[in-house]
């Protein structure tokens, strides 16, 4: 499963989720920070 995680969470977890959860990305990084969650979710 793959995670992506909010702008609240700290994007330092993203790589300390990547073990277990292949994939999984902050949306800081993803430069998504001023997309609405509608935009993230699609």
């Amino acid at each position: 499963m793959k995670l992506f995680l909010d702008q609240n969470l700290s994007r330092r977890m993203a790589p300390m989720l990547q073990e277990r959860f292949p994939g999984t990305v902050s949306t800081a990084l993803a430069n998504m920070k001023r997309s609405s969650d509608r935009e993230i979710w699609e």
